[in-house]
């Protein structure tokens, strides 16, 4: 089972940086840049797993992203950060559709013949 699962979880682990490494290294006046970063990686992520990832697991990706960030509000934040974790399950989400969605084009458009 932990085959099956494999790039789920070091996308996961990926995640998981991004929430709690990048604010080590983003000083007090980097805030907008830092989320926005942390934003464009949670939408990268989410299209990688939307893109590569077949198995049922992936629809439950965006609230596996917020609970893994909903720590993170009270190890680097305050308690008015929690709705960004709507937000990052929102991102997530659409990453996942849009990743699922251009695997199905690249397929579709793969399967044409040249006349």
């Amino acid at each position: 089972m932990m085959k099956t699962y494999a790039a789920e979880l070091v996308l996961l682990l990926a995640q998981l940086l991004v929430f709690y490494a990048v604010p080590l290294i983003a000083g007090p006046t980097d805030v907008i840049g830092m989320v926005f970063l942390m934003l464009a990686a949670t939408l990268a992520l989410a299209m990688i797993l939307g893109w590569f990832s077949k198995a049922w697991i992936r629809f439950l990706w965006p609230f596996v992203v917020a609970a893994v960030f909903t720590p993170s509000v009270w190890i680097w934040y305050n308690s008015t950060a929690l709705i960004h974790a709507v937000w990052y399950m929102v991102v997530s989400a659409t990453g996942v559709l849009l990743g699922a969605c251009l695997r199905k084009v690249a397929a579709w458009i793969g399967k044409k013949t040249p006349r």
